[in-house]
């Protein structure tokens, strides 16, 4: 089953074993790249503690159409480059 997601310029289908995630844009300074920092509230089973955790990914932006700040949601992809292999949707 697919996954769709509306966006404000189109409506995006994914495919169902596609990591969607959501995050905010940090850096646009590529050609065609943004980075893009996703925070995740996950629980540490050894102290029984909630952290947030933040991981930067280099996503595809054709036409270098974000800016930072941004709110966006990327999807995986075949891979680009060498350590790029999200795009934005």
């Amino acid at each position: 089953m697919k996954k769709t997601i509306n966006t404000n310029e189109e409506v995006a289908t994914v495919a169902p074993n596609k990591r969607v995630l959501s995050g905010v844009v940090t850096s646009n300074k590529m050609t065609d790249t943004i980075v893009v920092s996703v925070q995740q509230y996950v629980k540490v089973p050894k102290y029984k503690k909630y952290v947030t955790k933040n991981k930067k990914y280099k996503a595809h932006d054709a036409g270098n159409t974000k800016n930072i700040g941004d709110k966006v949601e990327i999807v995986e992809c075949r891979p680009i480059s060498k350590d790029k292999h999200f795009k934005v949707i």
